[in-house]
């Protein structure tokens, strides 16, 4: 039976970032537009990291029971590694993404209706990105899908419960925040292109190969500084984003340097803190303003 520890590295905490940034994102994009409701926000929280454990979990179990993870690069998993049963771990999926789908449904019913069916397809998109027959993320769409909903969806999602509207703003920190998550899973699978290769999983990194993979990280890291000096038409505080800036530069060394296997891990976790730092400076930036 898996500890406690085992059961919160398979939850992956590294990539937490990818749901609290949006979060924090769309509570300053709320902010700037009209007012922050900070009870929203938390339940914003609540969904996006729900979701975030309930994917990784359900990836786990999907990964898993296919022999995709028999041979690991990266961090423990726990149907590969066989220290919990798959069944175990498909509960635990499916808990978290009930979680998720409660806390959604209260911020629907308080918002507007029509987030039920965004909420509907978070929980479909977290599931068959490895699960079911056909998987997207086999296909080549895992990173669009984390732009789509850990970027677009969450921060536009955030700001519109609390302000009940959206604005360019919020789209522009959307799209960086979308830009960070989605370098995140592209520096995962960068390191894993062998063992995907070998087991049939074809990711973008796969098709793309190792070259140019490594060039569409480093884009994804410099969008969000661009998108700093664009909101500058906004305020000049949105600047404060550019505090994440050396951190990128950091999380992207291993990727330039062609370092492969274990040693492109803290890429991982460094633009993980990077889109973390850039959504607190720059919803700093908006109160500010």
């Amino acid at each position: 039976m898996a500890s406690a520890a085992q059961w919160f590295e398979g939850s992956r905490p590294r990539t937490y970032p990818n749901a609290i940034a949006p979060v924090i994102a769309g509570t300053g994009a709320a902010g700037w537009v009209g007012d922050i409701v900070w009870w929203k926000a938390a339940l914003a929280l609540v969904v996006a990291l729900a979701l975030i454990i309930g994917v990784n979990f359900a990836n786990d179990y999907s990964d898993g029971i296919r022999g995709t993870d028999d041979v690991r690069v990266g961090p423990m998993r726990l149907v590969g590694s066989k220290v919990a049963t798959p069944k175990s771990v498909k509960t635990a999926a499916m808990t978290a993404l009930a979680v998720a789908g409660i806390a959604g449904l209260v911020l629907a019913l308080t918002s507007a209706w029509w987030l039920i069916l965004v909420g509907l397809a978070c929980i479909v998109a977290a599931w068959y990105y490895t699960g079911g027959r056909n998987p997207y993320g086999y296909s080549g769409f895992g990173e669009i899908s984390v732009f789509v909903f850990f970027g677009l969806v969450a921060v536009l999602g955030t700001q519109y419960v609390q302000a009940e509207k959206v604005d360019w703003v919020g789209l522009l920190a959307a799209v960086a925040v979308g830009c960070y998550s989605s370098g995140v899973l592209v520096a995962n699978n960068l390191r894993d292109i062998p063992t995907d290769t070998e087991s049939g999983k074809v990711t973008l990194a796969v098709r793309l190969g190792d070259k140019r993979t490594r060039i569409l990280h480093t884009a994804l890291v410099v969008i969000p500084s661009l998108v700093s000096l664009a909101l500058v038409a906004a305020t000049p505080w949105a600047l404060l984003g550019l505090i994440a800036a050396p951190l990128a530069y950091k999380a992207n060394a291993p990727v330039r340097a062609g370092a492969g296997g274990p040693a492109l891990i803290p890429a991982l976790a460094l633009t993980g803190l990077a889109m973390l730092l850039w959504s607190i400076g720059t919803a700093i930036g908006l109160q500010l303003a």
